[in-house]
């Protein structure tokens, strides 16, 4: 590996580690969750974390094409995430409120990954991706909590 690759090596192996908790905390909500939204964020959660399952595909191929080697195990990714685990949840505005906090965190993750990134242009498209899709799902759940 390069040896500039390294930071971004390590930033993105940490994205990795925190979109892995963030499927679970995805898969989490759509188990529990209750109440007159039930319908709605049964499917929305189901919807994200199969984004989120393909997300954590493209992050780790990424880390394989800049000369890294992806984390694998969840010791790894408890070791390395800052994303914090949701644990229960059934109450929907509390589910929506996670996922908010999530996609707020993981914006300023892109940012900065996008920002280390400098003229390696398959990170910086896939960032750019990666913030698109953040910045609706954060328009969207805000709208939802009015």
């Amino acid at each position: 590996m390069k040896t500039n690759n390294a930071k971004l090596v390590e930033k993105l192996n940490q994205l990795l580690a925190d979109y892995q908790i963030y499927y679970q905390n995805l898969r989490g909500l759509h188990w529990n969750v209750k109440g007159a939204q039930f319908f709605m964020l049964h499917e929305k959660y189901e919807e994200l974390y199969n984004e989120a399952a393909e997300s954590v595909d493209e992050i780790a191929e990424r880390i394989l094409m800049v000369g890294g080697q992806p984390l694998h195990t969840f010791t790894d990714y408890l070791k390395v995430a800052k994303l914090k685990e949701a644990g229960f949840i059934s109450d929907g505005k509390k589910g929506v409120e996670v996922v908010l906090e999530n996609s707020r965190y993981f914006l300023k993750s892109f940012n900065e990954i996008l920002e280390l990134a400098d003229g390696d242009e398959g990170t910086s498209a896939l960032m750019s991706d990666l913030i698109g899709a953040t910045e609706k799902r954060i328009w969207m759940f805000e709208s939802t909590l009015g």
